[in-house]
């Protein structure tokens, strides 16, 4: 079973997409960026930005049926590889206890010119086995 989840944010219908897809135990977002009622916040601060996608994606999951806990991969974009040390450390913050696979990764540009990072967030919320 796939089921589809918005946010209400102004591309996802005009773009075609959805905030969350969950296909079974397995959710993965869209690509998250510090925009906030259309406004790019934090701009100019990779960390902020950073901050603020982590909430906006960990908050769509949730919606969606996920915790952080369920989180098992990330992936950041960053537009200058001067903000990786930022971004990487709001990432130890908020995955510390949970060690997700993650990937980094510097792009050309992203959608609005004040974005300076965009994350994707996968988790699983199926039956977990501890070690």
């Amino acid at each position: 079973m796939i089921e589809r989840f918005g946010s209400g944010g102004p591309w996802e219908e005009r773009y075609g997409y959805s905030r969350v897809v969950r296909a079974g135990d397995l959710l993965v977002t869209a690509g998250c960026t510090a925009t906030v009622d259309g406004v790019v916040v934090g701009v100019g601060d990779p960390r902020e930005q950073a901050l603020i996608a982590f909430r906006i994606g960990l908050d769509a999951l949730a919606a969606a049926g996920a915790a952080p806990a369920d989180v098992i991969r990330t992936r950041m974009y960053v537009t200058d590889r001067a903000y990786a040390e930022a971004v990487t450390q709001v990432h130890g913050e908020v995955f510390r206890d949970v060690r997700p696979v993650t990937a980094l990764i510097v792009v050309a540009g992203l959608l609005h010119e004040d974005h300076l990072v965009e994350v994707e967030i996968d988790a699983y919320a199926g039956k977990r086995v501890t070690s």
